[in-house]
């Protein structure tokens, strides 16, 4: 069994971190900059900054503000949002970021994808999708510009797509299942997992302990993001830690 890795995400708008339910309602909990310190401390793996608004106010993202994260910690950094072409992804990775994550962007130009990994390597490619139950409950789509737009392009689909052009890794988000603090969405990672050979990151839903031990055991992922679960204290990383080696799932102490 590889190495399981926890993620904390800050999602952010100006220079706060927000968060919200099911992508809306969304209420400032804090300063970028000092949950980013705080998680470097606290044990996380990496950290994942998604500057949320950006594409959908067809902006850039705030350079200023990742120059500042990256400054501060010395663990993995992802930075997403407002990223349009190959142009903003090396101004990204020269502030500090390791890892660049595409959505929006990626869906209206794939051919990113591709880009992206051949100038800068897969391992740097990471591929964000907002996925949601379709109404009829027979598959999901790929939802863009924060959660804000249907495509109507099928899940499964667009990610195989996305492998074969180069995406290193998967964070895939279930709006389903966001801010609601019931657990992951098996099912659909589950599904995910079984047609992808690289890393898929399960984002969305985490609301107890058992639920990252749930994710691990049941659908396998190579790593686990939550926000609002780790930013309120309810869990605590390195006690998270602990709890999964006592359950048998490998994790860096």
């Amino acid at each position: 069994m590889h190495t399981k890795r926890i993620i904390p995400c800050l999602d952010v708008i100006g220079k706060n971190v927000v968060k919200g339910v099911n992508f809306i309602n969304l209420a400032s909990v804090g300063s970028a900059i000092d949950y980013a310190k705080f998680y470097n401390n606290e044990g996380a793996d990496e950290l994942v900054f998604l500057d949320i608004t950006a594409s959908n106010e067809d902006r850039g993202i705030m350079i200023d503000l990742v120059r500042s994260i990256s400054e501060e910690i010395f663990i993995p950094f992802t930075v997403g949002g407002g990223l349009k072409n190959i142009n903003d992804v090396r101004a990204i990775l020269k502030a500090g970021a390791d890892k660049v994550s595409l959505n929006s962007a990626a869906v209206k130009n794939p051919r990113l994808i591709k880009e992206v990994s051949d100038y800068f390597g897969s391992q740097c490619m990471v591929l964000a999708v907002d996925a949601k139950r379709r109404a009829d409950f027979k598959g999901f789509n790929v939802f863009i510009n924060g959660g804000r737009i249907d495509t109507g392009i099928d899940v499964f689909k667009w990610i195989e797509k996305a492998e074969k052009l180069g995406a290193g890794e998967i964070l895939l988000t279930s709006m389903d299942s966001d801010g609601t603090k019931k657990g992951f969405d098996l099912e659909l990672l589950k599904s995910i997992n079984n047609i992808v050979k690289i890393p898929v990151i399960a984002s969305g839903g985490a609301g107890k302990i058992e639920d990252f031990y749930n994710v691990f055991k049941e659908a396998d992922v190579d790593a686990a993001l939550a926000a609002s679960l780790f930013h309120y204290e309810e869990v605590k990383i390195n006690k998270l830690k602990v709890y999964l080696k006592e359950n048998n799932i490998k994790v860096r102490i």
